[in-house]
């Protein structure tokens, strides 16, 4: 834990997160505790800081109330025994250097030791590292007499070391560099006549004599104002000595012959129109700044800032490290290493250049490595420095540079993570948001031609990736051509195949700053990084480079891996391992799809992409299914790859993007097999969580181009799925037209399982208007062929189908003789998903035949088996019968709690029927409960959603218990 009172109060945790510390009062007892840190302070004292002279009755109360509140708040930031009762009070315990106030008292010990030996430079380090421990006002915002008095106390402490500290400066001859800090000095303190003199003799021996009179004059003007006095004696005499030049005021021979080094300030100019990235200037100067307040904790801070080409690393690294300059008084070092640039710089190169800039002569620099890296860390172990490493290629450009005391700080920029350097924080650096694009736009172009087009600028800055480079070369594109409009050069970049082109100005390019990575990259790297362009995705899995280059996964990984290190492809997410997903930046895409020759194979790519593709989607659909069942296969070549697509559904979750995309590619390609049997696999995913717009989607597309390709399979094929999604919508007209359809396309290929499928359909949507013998009839015709085509999970669904018109028939043990036998016939199959539907059926057998302890039994395990699946629809289907049995038993909370949650997820998923049905459920939750008007109310909400879907059947039973409702 860290407790920081030399400026606002905060507490740190071990991580560097900052703690809420709640309320005005639990921040007064926590500074009344830390002025005494590991010292009982006495109630009556917190007491005190609390309420002054005249506490409240309440008071002690109040103080126990913080305590223990602030007790809670360590306790969950792992100090459970922060906090110590003890004989008439309590006592805050704390750890070495956990508190800067003791932070502060021991640097500036060090610094007057060595002061008191005549160790003048160490003692200044010494003196600035202790300055630098204060963020503002100590305990500043704590409204309380007695912490503010203590305040003031370490206030003074503090001037009157800036003022030793100054005066030793002043000795070294270092009287130009304090004019600016002392001149903020005396405004922050007027009434310190030390630290005047300081100024007027600082600006003297600086050449500006009447600065330094008018200083005294500025000074003797304040104290009559508001004193009524004059300035005391040491100030007068001062004056008068600088008006007639008295050479006392002299720098000291000894001083002036051996004055110490300049301090090198080495970084390149700020930028003038920096834009955002507030998050990450935050994290940079909170580790650097926890690194300051406990150097004895940290080692060297190093600050690692990785990210693509373009993304404006250098410029948010020196405008960071401007920020964070005055905290390092000795001085900032800069070097760009040209990291993948042929012109690559190297340590010893880079240290060379510091050493001179340290005041090494050129005679006295090393000659080797090591021998030069030993020197720098000598001349920075007593020294508060900066060093700024601009593009870095790999750990061992950046080690040699970085200092051997944690007094300094590191910040380093790479296209890399470069992981390989010890205890380094690392700030990612991504693309600008769309709201910090169009800043930047404004901010080099002029706000006015930006507002004036402001959906063309939106479209510029998409077309640009939010890249800042791009960003900044279209900026100064239309500030170099004042008679542009905004929309003029956005039409130039939507030419894609011009886009690179026209993002180029004034020796700023895109492509030459991508190119500087792409050039360094292997081979096999390089032809990856173009491939990748070939599927048309938003983002891809790792397994897309092993089908795309025809090799091996984990060599393809590998190759993955480099382009990833390289900035040159992005992970997203929070998926680990084979579920990592990748995506390509819109300008590396660009890039990389110039540079595709014929020579990569672009044709076979694509085919074992979408082959690898559908063979994985196979997988996962057996996953689901227990083997090749209830779909019709495609085909199309297949590029099998050991990848996991289990739990099916979060397969088939992640790459739904993918699938669709893949679906549209394929028909432009020509790749029909392929784009209608991913389209067909697909619907596993599309029906348990609800995604009809994907499916109607996909299914168009492959329909149009199996139908273009003569294709009567696939035809078929999306005419039946199609048919399914209808009668999933309650469309139920428009689904057996195209049940009728796909039936006599199977027909015509002589497709007998998908004459079947199709059968097993329309007997749904017979029994649903009460065809009860039709149903029948296509149920028992369907069962022959899957029986004999050897697909027990479809003759399961059709077994299921069969007891549920028994059933509604009321012939309850003719539904219990069948339920068993589909039931094998899942489990024999190792199909979860119908085994569900089959369970579920079996509860409402149970229900019907007024056994509900075994109905909730049964609900339990269907319960289960979604779950493990993921199906959200099935269990809102689950929880419904649970509720029902919950009811029946009497367990009338039970029962809403279930029907309350599979309300939320048949709603979520968007199910209406599921959702009629709970609402029926819950009319009888609520008439157990002696609710008629409440059940009234639910049975009219199941009646509205009816009256959109059509199902007769249960239109009617819910007309009927109305109906009972009104007549009781």
């Amino acid at each position: 834990m860290r407790y920081l009172a030399l400026g606002a109060l905060e507490v740190l945790a071990a991580d560097g997160e900052r703690l809420d510390l709640g309320s005005q009062r639990q921040r007064t007892v926590l500074a009344a505790l830390l002025l005494d840190a590991d010292k009982a302070v006495r109630l009556e004292r917190l007491v005190e800081a609390l309420y002054g002279e005249e506490p409240p009755s309440t008071a002690r109360v109040q103080v126990q109330i913080c305590v223990s509140a602030l007790r809670r708040l360590l306790a969950t930031h792992g100090d459970p025994d922060a906090i110590v009762t003890q004989a008439q009070g309590y006592r805050l315990r704390i750890g070495d250097g956990e508190l800067d106030l003791w932070r502060f008292e021991e640097e500036l010990r060090q610094a007057r030791q060595a002061r008191s030996v005549n160790r003048a430079t160490e003692a200044v380090a010494g003196y600035r590292a202790a300055a630098a421990l204060w963020r503002g006002p100590a305990f500043d915002g704590i409204d309380s007499r007695l912490i503010q008095s203590a305040a003031a106390r370490l206030t003074d402490r503090r001037y009157t070391a800036v003022e030793e500290c100054v005066e030793l400066e002043l000795g070294l001859g270092r009287h130009r560099e304090l004019v600016d800090e002392l001149a903020s000095q005396v405004a922050e303190q007027p009434l310190r006549t030390r630290l005047r003199g300081q100024l007027m003799l600082a600006l003297h021996r600086s050449g500006r004599a009447p600065e330094a009179l008018e200083t005294y004059r500025a000074a003797r003007r304040y104290f009559a104002d508001e004193l009524g006095l004059e300035p005391g004696e040491e100030l007068r005499r001062l004056e008068h000595a600088i008006l007639t030049d008295d050479p006392r005021l002299a720098l000291p021979e000894r001083a002036a012959v051996a004055p110490a080094p300049a301090a090198p300030h080495l970084l390149p100019t700020d930028i003038a129109d920096f834009t955002g990235r507030s998050t990450q200037l935050d994290a940079i100067e909170r580790q650097l700044t926890l690194a300051a307040q406990d150097a004895s904790r940290f080692a060297v801070p190093v600050v690692v800032m990785p990210g693509k080409p373009g993304v404006g690393k250098t410029t948010l690294a020196v405008h960071a490290a401007h920020r964070l300059a005055a905290r390092y008084p000795d001085g900032q070092l800069f070097a760009d290493l040209h990291g993948r640039h042929s012109e690559q710089v190297s340590a010893m190169q880079v240290l060379e250049r510091f050493l001179r800039a340290l005041g090494v002569p050129g005679t006295q620099i090393p000659t080797t490595l090591d021998e030069c890296a030993e020197r720098y860390r000598a001349l920075l172990s007593n020294r508060r420095m900066l060093v700024v490493l601009d593009n870095a290629s790999s750990e061992s450009q950046v080690r040699p540079l970085v200092p051997g005391s944690s007094r300094s700080a590191v910040m380093v920029t790479s296209r890399g993570r470069l992981a390989g350097l010890p205890g380094a924080v690392h700030v990612d650096i991504d693309v600008f948001d769309a709201a910090h694009s169009v800043q930047l736009l404004s901010r080099v172009v002029g706000a006015d031609r930006i507002e004036a087009e402001s959906d063309s600028t939106a479209e510029l800055a998409e077309l640009c990736g939010h890249l800042p480079l791009a960003l900044r070369i279209a900026g100064a594109r239309l500030a170099a051509r004042p008679h542009w409009s905004v929309d003029q050069l956005l039409r130039r970049l939507a030419v894609e195949t011009r886009r690179l082109d026209e993002l180029a100005h004034s020796g700023m390019g895109v492509r030459a700053s991508i190119a500087l990575t792409y050039d360094h990259l292997g081979r096999d790297a390089q032809r990856l990084l173009r491939l990748l362009t070939v599927p048309d995705v938003p983002h891809f899995s790792g397994w897309t480079a092993a089908a795309l280059l025809d090799m091996p996964l984990p060599d393809a990984q590998d190759l993955l891996d480099e382009l990833a290190d390289a900035q040159l492809v992005e992970t997203g997410g929070s998926s680990r391992g084979e579920a990592t997903q990748y995506r390509l930046h819109d300008l590396i895409r660009v890039f990389a799809r110039e540079r595709l020759t014929p020579d990569d194979g672009e044709t076979g790519a694509l085919e074992r992409y979408l082959g690898a593709l559908l063979f994985l989607a196979g997988e996962a659909h057996i996953a689901m299914y227990g083997g090749d069942f209830l779909r019709v296969r495609s085909p199309a070549s297949l590029f099998p790859l050991p990848v996991r697509t289990s739990p099916p559904l979060e397969w088939f979750e992640r790459e739904r993007p993918v699938i669709v995309a893949a679906v549209r590619h394929a028909a432009r390609a020509g790749l029909v097999e392929h784009g209608w049997g991913l389209a067909m696999t697909a619907v596993t995913l599309f029906e348990s969580r609800n995604y009809l717009g994907d499916w109607r989607e996909t299914h168009r597309v492959a329909l149009e181009a199996a139908t273009a390709a003569g294709d009567v399979r696939g035809q078929a094929a999306m005419r039946y799925s199609v048919g399914s999604l209808l009668m999933f919508e309650q469309r139920f007209d428009d689904a057996l037209e195209s049940f009728d359809t796909a039936c006599a396309l199977f027909d015509q290929v002589g497709h007998d399982q998908g004459v079947a499928l199709v059968e097993g359909h329309v007997a749904f949507i017979d029994r649903v208007f009460g065809r009860q013998d039709e149903a029948t009839d296509r149920y028992t015709r369907a069962l022959d062929t899957f029986r004999r085509i050897g697909d027990p999970a479809a003759a399961a669904y059709v077994l299921h189908g069969l007891a549920h018109i028994k059933l509604e028939l009321g012939d309850i043990e003719a539904a219990r003789a069948i339920l068993p036998e589909a039931l094998d016939d899942t489990r024999r199959a190792g199909s979860r998903r119908v085994e569900a539907q089959v369970l579920y059926r079996l509860g409402q057998l149970h229900l019907q035949a007024g056994e509900p302890q075994a109905a909730a039994y049964v609900f339990a395990q269907t319960l289960t088996v979604v779950r493990s699946l993921g199906d959200g629809v099935g269990e809102a289907y689950a929880l419904h019968g649970t509720g029902q049995a919950a009811v029946r038993m009497g367990d009338l909370a039970g029962a809403g709690a279930a029907l309350r949650e599979a309300l939320r997820l048949a709603r979520e998923a968007g199910d209406r029927i599921v959702e009629a049905r709970v609402l029926v459920a819950r009319a009888e939750l609520a008439t157990a409960a002696g609710d008629p008007g409440l059940a009234a109310a639910e049975l009219r909400a199941a009646l509205e959603l009816l009256r959109v879907v059509r199902s007769p059947r249960l239109e009617a039973q819910v007309r009927s218990r109305l109906a009972e409702l009104d007549a009781g």
